[in-house]
């Protein structure tokens, strides 16, 4: 079982704490770097930070160091067009919600986009924490539902395995599912929806590719890369390869 985060952590909104808008852009991470190349992430997240910062949570330890964030976003999911969980999962909901914030759409709902945890404090029951902070802040803000695109923790140890079984996967003892972050979800009051199977997109040359992951990338097929949740597909023919992740989509009625 994780710890407890230490009570001496502090967790507030950007917009509370807007000198804290650097270091949590800076502080330490272990995504992998191909993870970080979607130009929807490139473009719109820090669009998060800079114009939606009421959305955004900073977790501060005792000597003020950044060593958690939050991002989430509102959006309208109940109009006419939507409605329905996207296939294109965290994408979609990033291009949603700055289309309405644009339009001057009133939201509906608000979708975690990431909780990122500093290597340091990871299996320490951040991530919980983080997460409670994120519905708590979304029904101070008058919703009713906080939804979110999972990147499943442990899926990149099977990238073969389809994520329709995975994803659905329950632990004999408890009946909660095998996946570390699901489990934290479902823990919380989540419930899964449905798989999101082009949550996010990464193409590259293959020169940008063996860049990012040390990989030849030299023959056609399909190349499975430390932290991807599937393969890689990689063309040579055509001097590119293609990621295409899927996630979890799972509702947290508040």
């Amino acid at each position: 079982m994780n710890a407890a985060p230490s009570p001496s952590l502090t967790v507030t909104t950007l917009a509370e704490r807007p000198e804290l808008a650097d270091a949590l852009w800076e502080m330490p991470d272990n995504w992998p770097v191909f993870a970080v190349q979607d130009p929807v992430a490139v473009l719109l997240m820090p669009r998060i930070r800079d114009e939606l910062p009421e959305y955004v949570l900073v977790a501060t330890d005792a000597d003020g160091e950044v060593v958690a964030r939050g991002f989430s976003v509102p959006f309208a999911l109940h109009v006419e067009g939507r409605g329905e969980l996207p296939d294109r999962g965290w994408d979609q909901v990033l291009q949603w919600a700055f289309a309405d914030l644009a339009s001057g759409r009133a939201p509906d709902t608000v979708s975690a986009v990431e909780i990122t945890i500093v290597p340091a404090m990871q299996g320490k029951g951040l991530s919980a924490l983080m997460l409670a902070a994120m519905r708590d802040n979304a029904r101070g803000r008058g919703f009713r539902e906080v939804v979110a695109p999972v990147r499943p923790s442990a899926k990149h140890l099977e990238p073969a395995v389809p994520v329709s079984a995975y994803a659905y996967r329950v632990r004999e003892a408890d009946g909660l599912p095998g996946d570390p972050w699901l489990r934290v979800h479902v823990r919380a009051g989540a419930v899964i929806d449905k798989v999101a199977p082009a949550s996010m997109a990464v193409s590259g040359s293959l020169a940008q590719w063996r860049a990012w992951t040390g990989l030849p990338f030299d023959t056609a097929g399909d190349v499975e890369v430390p932290g991807a949740l599937v393969p890689v597909r990689c063309e040579p023919a055509h001097d590119h390869a293609s990621y295409v992740e899927p996630n979890v989509w799972v509702r947290h009625a508040l």
